[in-house]
């Protein structure tokens, strides 16, 4: 986030923090309402949040945290080791090394599922031909993978 004029603060609306992080207004009212990110000051003349750098911050980590599928649990517990600094470094590394992994599974389990789309393609694709002979050499590799999930 960028100074202001002459260093000045710059502060961002919930709509400007939303679209910077991913994350839906909603969904910041509710971070903040359940502690995950602390109280955000309000315009004194509209009431209206505005987020300061500090905060976006933490915002930022958390919507990157939250789309490579970290649970509200998973967040608090990442915010709780932040706070403890290096000496929750091995807890930190547990934490990310599982959602790697779980992450890791997923992304196999999708790359499955392009193929398997894939070759359902080439079959349609085979039949629409004409092409019985190619359509039947498919059908094997399809139930292999459906094997497979």
């Amino acid at each position: 986030m960028a100074a202001g004029v002459a260093g000045e603060q710059v502060w961002l609306t919930i709509l400007e923090a939303s679209r910077r992080s991913g994350l839906s207004e909603p969904t910041l009212r509710y971070y903040e309402q359940i502690g995950l990110v602390g109280p955000v000051p309000r315009d004194p003349s509209s009431g209206h949040r505005r987020y300061d750098a500090a905060t976006m911050d933490v915002i930022d980590s958390l919507g990157c945290l939250r789309s490579a599928g970290l649970r509200v649990e998973d967040l608090r517990r990442y915010l709780d080791l932040l706070a403890r600094g290096d000496a929750a470094a091995a807890e930190q590394r547990e934490l990310f090394d599982h959602h790697a992994d779980r992450l890791e599974a997923e992304i196999e389990r999708l790359r499955l599922r392009l193929e398997y789309l894939r070759l359902k393609a080439r079959l349609w694709d085979a039949r629409d031909r004409g092409d019985s002979g190619a359509a039947q050499r498919l059908v094997p590799r399809l139930l292999a993978l459906i094997d497979r999930f």
